[in-house]
């Protein structure tokens, strides 16, 4: 009787390979399940940020990126027929990321803030409302810009909000860049530098808002 209520070996294996082919299915779901569940999540924040924005956007999702200029640009899937022209701001729910550079019909290449080409009027939060260009320079990792103040006497201090000014034909006044990080007189002491810590996560962009007219 106990020979009888044994399985053959051929039979354990076969019974061992279906479960294991179970288990990674079940790992698999739960995957994913854990995805979709993020997923939700982030879009109802997305949801929420657009009700609550005093800005005219669309949300676009995002394509591509290319790895030899992972901090150039990126790729979205919205065009000229969904009314996007050169030159729109680009942004996430935390700040300012860029500009629209080049559009297709179904989809547009946008430029990161802190490529060279991508310069950004910019003002920082503070009692004098100093004013200055935000731009990148040399290699970047996308957390800091460099912030050049044409005043010698600027008033910069850490922890300073950092925002798109009213001198700019592009970007809309008050759109949210970063905070200063430190600053220091320039070598010919006629303004002064600064970086700014970026308030949008250049490495992670899943989803970003553009800034219809």
């Amino acid at each position: 009787r106990t020979g009888d209520a044994l399985l053959p070996k051929s039979e354990l294996v076969r019974v061992n390979e279906t479960l294991r082919r179970q288990n990674q299915e079940l790992r698999l779901q739960a995957m994913q399940a854990a995805e979709i569940s993020r997923e939700n999540d982030r879009l109802r924040q997305l949801v929420g940020w657009q009700k609550q924005s005093p800005w005219k956007v669309k949300l676009a999702r995002v394509l591509s990126r290319d790895p030899a200029n992972w901090w150039r640009t990126i790729q979205i899937d919205l065009g000229s027929r969904d009314g996007l022209r050169e030159n729109l701001a680009v942004l996430t729910m935390d700040g300012l990321i860029g500009r629209v550079s080049v559009v297709s019909l179904t989809r547009s290449q946008v430029i990161l803030i802190g490529d060279p080409n991508c310069k950004v009027p910019a003002v920082v939060k503070n009692q004098s409302n100093d004013t200055g260009i935000i731009a990148g320079s040399g290699p970047f990792d996308g957390s800091f810009v460099k912030f050049t103040c044409f005043a010698n006497s600027a008033n910069l201090k850490p922890g300073q909000p950092v925002v798109t000014s009213e001198l700019s034909a592009i970007y809309l006044p008050g759109i949210p860049i970063g905070t200063v990080a430190d600053a220091h007189p320039a070598e010919s002491g006629l303004y002064t530098k600064a970086d700014v810590k970026l308030a949008a996560r250049l490495n992670s962009l899943e989803e970003v808002w553009v800034m219809l007219p």
